[in-house]
């Protein structure tokens, strides 16, 4: 059911394009979706039938804003831009990192060609997407061989290597001209651009001259030359003949998922495929619109000169916010190379379906029932502690976070237990949620929908205590604990707390035993490194000559006790300590031992 709230601003939403942005209980954004008019687009929310991935969605909406915009390319640009400010989780197309290799001939007054998979506008020339990082690497070893461009980051003093064997003209001790420079570059740029087979022409005749001058060393030199051309460059089948840079969109929807794929088409070949596979929650050709702009505008793939688009996508909208040549072929060898794209597009989709529910039951569906079997909103973020010292030493916690039932790493974080004295659980965990949720509303950052405690009733009263009394929050708090085994065995909910039953074969268990598993991971290697610095500093405080500054160079430089114990006086040397201080640390650990 929707609040009286968003009921009233439904019936004041305007007939004009613009951005809404969904928030939940907490006032987190949690989607935000551009409609051509808001006024239909955000009410369709909120009436009719819905998959139960929408349906998600919706439960979760207590709150929504709207800004209105002049056009349709207005509301695509601010959608793009306010999914990339509030990242929410229910927009999931920005959340694939993935990036191609390309090469990239640099604007210096002596250039260099490299291999990079981020696009920057620094004014030097890229060539890509390649294949795969080997066919770029491949291909950039072959060019160093016949385009020798300088190879070091900055000039050294003589010539290296690379001058030696040819790959470089060495422009740190020999003046070389910017028109050498240029022949150079406009070489790379002709080959990657199609003009090998004339820079295969050339070496072939070069060969023949130096065949012909019994310079046969020279002769199979080149003959190696043309033969790795060969290998590298006409391994891709040819698609197209007029040669020009085209990416190629074909898209693929149904159940609420969506498959696109991406031909890179250069030089008329097919050299690279994108495909991308997520949920959407509104319009489908709506939601490819804001694909193929954060495609090129926030994923920084290089734009070809010309797009090709299936028939109901808003060609001139992509045209006018890329800048770019969009085609919507309706016959010929184009119209074949999106149905291509399309086909493939069904078919990974179709694929996926299958891995795509099995893993939806080991995560979204077991957070749902959890939440039923608990008696609480489906916590679809939940954030999990647990303590780590021996006999009180060095003590540390740990807080993991899953989010729709997976790990979210990004959201990890570590404790060193500052307030606390000695062995105690409860006024660590205090200390800890203390800590945790005052940063959290402080930054209003996102706050969990249920929070795990490793341990028993003392631990939950002690989380809910701080939670309730001193912060004002009311987020449901579970304890769970182990048997004689440390398996997981019991969870216990309430304020007095309660045993919650689950059948030990349901996903919901084998979700909670994943999240105390990788809390608990998480907090001893945590621990373990804690001590292990806490053991390096402590023996080395009673020696002479060892400061903090020392200790710590001493530990970046070996990395454990027991590396520095097994190290001789010349390697403590050369972590940067004098010989008379290395020697007093080599002694002090033969007289302990």
């Amino acid at each position: 059911m929707t609040s009286i709230s968003v009921k009233q601003k439904l019936m004041l939403l305007p007939d004009q394009p613009g951005c809404y942005l969904m928030k939940n209980e907490f006032g987190k954004v949690i989607y935000v979706g551009k409609a051509k008019v808001l006024k239909n687009r955000v009410k369709s929310y909120f009436s009719g039938t819905h998959d139960g991935k929408t349906q998600r969605l919706v439960s979760e909406i207590r709150d929504f804003e709207y800004i209105v915009t002049s056009t349709e390319m207005e509301a695509l640009v601010l959608e793009m831009n306010l999914i990339k400010k509030h990242d929410p989780r229910y927009n999931v197309m920005l959340k694939d990192d993935k990036s191609y290799p390309y090469l990239k001939v640099t604007s210096e007054k002596q250039p260099r060609l490299l291999y990079t998979r981020k696009i920057k506008k620094d004014g030097g020339k890229y060539f890509g997407p390649f294949v795969n990082a080997y066919a770029a690497q491949e291909t950039k070893k072959l060019l160093d061989r016949i385009f020798p461009l300088r190879k070091c980051d900055t000039m050294p003093k003589r010539v290296c290597l690379y001058y030696h064997i040819g790959q470089c003209l060495g422009p740190c001790v020999y003046d070389i001209t910017e028109q050498e420079n240029k022949n150079m570059v406009e070489g790379i740029v002709k080959f990657l651009n199609g003009g090998y087979q004339d820079v295969k022409s050339q070496l072939s005749e070069k060969m023949l001259e130096a065949s012909e001058a019994l310079n046969f060393e020279r002769a199979k030199e080149l003959r190696d030359q043309i033969q790795y051309i060969e290998a590298v460059m006409e391994k891709q089948k040819m698609m197209t003949a007029d040669l020009v840079d085209r990416d190629v969109f074909g898209y693929h929807f149904d159940k609420g998922w969506m498959c696109v794929q991406v031909f890179f088409i250069r030089q008329g070949k097919v050299i690279a495929r994108d495909i991308s596979v997520f949920p959407f929650y509104g319009e489908a050709h709506e939601d490819l619109l804001t694909f193929i702009g954060q495609f090129y505008l926030q994923k920084n793939h290089l734009l070809p000169k010309e797009i090709l688009l299936p028939q109901e996508v808003d060609a001139e909208l992509v045209s006018e916010l890329l800048q770019v040549k969009v085609h919507q072929p309706k016959k010929g060898q184009k119209k074949e190379l999106v149905e291509l794209a399309t086909k493939n597009a069904t078919l990974a989709l179709n694929e996926k379906f299958a891995l795509i529910e099995q893993d939806e039951a080991r995560t979204i569906k077991a957070v749902e029932n959890l939440g039923e079997r608990m008696g609480v909103t489906p916590p679809y973020r939940i954030e999990a502690f647990d303590n780590s010292n021996i006999h009180g030493t060095d003590p540390v916690s740990a807080m993991v976070v899953f989010v729709d039932g997976k790990p979210y790493k990004k959201d990890y974080r570590k404790y060193k237990i500052k307030s606390v004295e000695g062995p105690d659980d409860y006024a660590s965990m205090k200390e800890v949620v203390r800590r945790r949720y005052t940063r959290v509303l402080r930054e209003e950052g996102e706050l969990p929908n249920l929070i795990l405690i490793d341990g028993g009733k003392g631990q939950i009263k002690a989380a809910q205590d701080v939670l309730e009394n001193e912060l004002n929050l009311f987020i449901p708090v579970a304890g769970l604990a182990k048997d004689d085994k440390h398996r997981t065995s019991q969870l216990w909910l309430g304020d007095p707390p309660e045993m919650i039953h689950l059948p030990r074969n349901s996903q919901e268990f084998y979700l909670l035993q994943r999240i105390q598993d990788e809390v608990h991971r998480f907090a001893i290697s945590f621990h373990r490194k804690v001590r292990s610095k806490s053991m390096f500093e402590s023996t080395l405080d009673n020696i002479a000559g060892i400061g903090d500054k020392r200790k710590k160079m001493l530990l970046r430089h070996f990395g454990s006790l027991k590396k520095l114990k097994e190290a001789s006086v010349e390697d403590i040397q050369e972590a940067g300590v004098p010989k008379p201080v290395a020697e007093l640390i080599t002694k002090a650990f033969l007289s302990n031992e």
